[in-house]
């Protein structure tokens, strides 16, 4: 992995997660900018207060009620994003903040019916969806009789609004549930990717190392044994350890070559993520078919992948890349084609750099060819590699 692919991870980390509590004041701060524009509702109690309709003691109880009212609505919504309180004590504060906004809107007029609009989203928020799906109505209904006992006809017009934001809320809960869902999942999907791996490394090195060590280690004792009398036989179990041990380290070898070769599947998936997290709107295809295609020239494809979507990440400014994995039948037989194409500025445009230079001499090594330059509109990198026919599959070509 790239440094600027890990400062992107570290980025990510780092940004406020929905359904998460917030870790430090940053992410708080950003969490109450959510919540913040629902408070435009509260408008008309505010110019109720301010109109000076009311007496001094009128107004004052106003202004405290209605702070009153605030405090508890926000404690309710942004505790809820976090660590919520436990049902009885959600229930207590939903039929605090309900009965302030009876109180309210008996005492000071039809002005405070607004209330009912966030006594609503609490219920949406907090309460459980059993609950929520009827205490929303009973909201709604007990807004209409007050709306009604005050003597304000418009409170038929809040029906349809408190009823949707309070739905809405239930539903917004529902997808950051699934969304939290879902990274966790991911998360244990990683995890057992990761053990599995490890299972992987371990059961290759038993079979790489397991029988030559054992060999080793035998005839080291016969030659310690022979050593004294038949010192002939005991040089020849030596010239036997010696043989064992330099084909075990080409066995090593081998395996970590394996083990480090980029897999196209796997870059695929980590451009994904790549160009998402650097706000780059990706078209990317799903698991690509690799039947006749050679190690080697996988392995170049992915390099080439690898470097294409960093120069996107990094150089291009692009707001769109589409990757294409095709296979073609050309004039030379047979070939996979890997397109990066992107609508950014393409670079410097000084030339090709170092990157492309090692991509194009690992695909020569590899029977491939690489063609990148500026189209129309941002930048174009097409990288082929030969695969074999099914007729050579089968002959074990």
């Amino acid at each position: 992995m790239t440094d600027d692919g890990l400062h992107e991870e570290v980025r990510v980390e780092r940004m406020m997660r929905m359904g998460e509590a917030p870790r430090d004041m940053r992410q708080a701060m950003r969490k109450l900018v959510w919540i913040l524009p629902w408070l435009v509702f509260l408008s008309s109690p505010v110019k109720d207060l301010s109109s000076g309709h009311h007496t001094t003691a009128a107004t004052t109880a106003g202004w405290l009620g209605l702070a009153a009212f605030v405090g508890l609505y926000m404690t309710l919504v942004f505790r809820n994003m976090g660590k919520p309180f436990s049902e009885p004590v959600v229930a207590v504060l939903v039929a605090v903040l309900g009965t302030l906004a009876v109180v309210l809107c008996l005492t000071l007029g039809s002005s405070w019916l607004g209330l009912f609009v966030y006594v609503s989203v609490v219920c949406g928020a907090t309460f459980p969806l059993r609950i929520a799906y009827w205490t929303i109505p009973l909201t709604t209904a007990v807004m209409l009789l007050v709306g009604l006992r005050a003597g304000e006809d418009d409170a038929w017009s809040l029906i349809l609004l408190v009823l949707l934001i309070g739905y809405s809320m239930t539903g917004i809960r529902q997808l950051v549930r699934t969304t939290v869902e879902l990274r966790q999942a991911r998360a244990t999907v990683a995890q057992l990717a990761a053990n599995e791996e490890r299972l992987r490394l371990a059961r290759d090195l038993h079979d790489l190392l397991g029988h030559s060590l054992s060999l080793i280690t035998l005839k080291s004792e016969l030659a310690g044994r022979m050593l004294p009398g038949h010192p002939d036989k005991a040089a020849q179990q030596v010239a036997d350890i010696e043989q064992v041990s330099r084909q075990a380290l080409v066995d090593v070898r081998e395996a970590v070559t394996g083990y480090r070769r980029p897999r196209l599947a796997a870059e695929l998936a980590g451009a994904r993520v790549a160009l998402t997290a650097a706000g780059v709107t990706a078209n990317i295809p799903a698991e690509p078919d690799l039947t006749g295609v050679p190690e080697e020239s996988e392995s170049a494809l992915a390099w080439a992948l690898r470097e294409a979507i960093t120069n996107v990440v990094r150089h291009s400014g692009a707001g769109r890349c589409t990757v294409e994995l095709l296979r073609r039948q050309t004039l030379d037989g047979p070939v996979l084609e890997v397109a990066v194409e992107d609508d950014g500025s393409g670079g410097s445009g000084k030339g090709p750099g170092n990157g492309l230079t090692g991509l194009t001499e690992r695909l020569e090594k590899a029977g491939g060819t690489l063609e990148a330059g500026r189209v129309k509109r941002g930048f174009r990198l097409v990288a082929r590699v030969p695969v074999e026919t099914p007729a050579d599959i089968g002959s074990g070509s």
